[in-house]
């Protein structure tokens, strides 16, 4: 029942992903275009926009409601990638089993092709007519907040800082919490927004969406050194040659997975808390579950 209906927003995310970046003649930018095409197409398991789509679900709303909003999310954490790739910055060859942006398309062009992601994010959420509606103006600030220098940019800024020394525990949770947290909270919390919740459910709700952030790079830190790079779609073993800290450097691989199970647990807590209250919730139990098992 999860896989089939993770599945099925899974295809619903990927068509309009693809609808709303089709493909352009060269002379028109279409070389760019491509480029950010490659890397948004590339499939992933577009976590972010299922966050989305699925807390909308628990709320009683209809998916189309939030659609624009999640594919901006995907598009706002694909440019991410495109950026984070570059030598500048982490310096990666392969992205989801294939060579990344940069490597396929050259520096210049991975620059320009994930500020063409950002900025049709954006114009996606405005063309979706929200500018009359308070819901959906704050949806949108929230996704912009996530993403931005109070966001997952502060925390990239946190982690370059960061490289070649050991950092505090709570320096290293502040970071990621930025980096990775803001942006798998932020689909949550702006489904929230567009439904009208009140302020005791989103506090629920973004409960479990910021123990499920701190659990999925949990889990990352990991698979990074337990994953194959084939399995994986990416270089592993590279958080500990670029002498980065991480959750497994800091604390040693058992103590990382009983983190990665208490935070999990939390999660859960949350998602019951909503259960209670008479929420359906059952498909984001079967999503936390999936995070916690990946091997991927």
């Amino acid at each position: 029942m999860f896989e089939q209906h993770y599945q099925n927003l899974i295809n619903q995310i990927e068509a309009g992903l693809d609808a709303a970046l089709p493909p352009l003649a060269v002379a028109e930018g279409g070389t760019v275009v491509e480029a950010s095409r490659y890397s948004l197409l590339s499939g992933g398991k577009r976590i972010r926009p299922v966050l989305l789509l699925a807390t909308l679900e628990s709320l009683g709303l209809q998916l189309d409601l939030g659609l624009p909003y999640a594919l901006a999310i995907e598009m706002i954490h694909t440019y991410s990638l495109i950026h984070d790739d570059l030598p500048c910055m982490d310096d990666d060859d392969f992205r989801r089993g294939r060579p990344t942006c940069h490597k396929q398309f050259g520096e210049a062009l991975a620059v320009l092709a994930g500020d063409t992601l950002l900025n049709r994010a954006f114009e996606i959420v405005l063309d979706n007519k929200m500018s009359g509606r308070e819901n959906g103006l704050k949806a949108a600030q929230i996704i912009a907040r996530s993403a931005g220098s109070q966001g997952m940019i502060a925390g990239q800024a946190l982690d370059l800082a960061a490289e070649g020394r050991i950092i505090e525990p709570e320096a290293l949770r502040l970071l990621h919490s930025l980096k990775t947290g803001r942006l798998i909270a932020a689909p949550v919390l702006a489904a929230c927004a567009l439904a009208g919740a009140a302020e005791d459910v989103t506090r629920d709700f973004q409960d479990f969406a910021e123990n499920l952030g701190l659990a999925f790079q949990i889990q990352d830190d990991i698979l990074d050194v337990t994953a194959t790079s084939e399995k994986l779609g990416k270089t592993t073993g590279k958080d500990s040659r670029d002498l980065k800290s991480t959750y497994v450097t800091l604390f040693g691989l058992d103590q990382a997975q009983s983190m990665l199970r208490e935070v999990t647990g939390l999660a859960k807590q949350a998602l019951q808390r909503l259960a209670d209250r008479g929420y359906s919730v059952d498909f984001l139990f079967g999503l936390t579950e999936f995070l916690l098992t990946r091997d991927y």
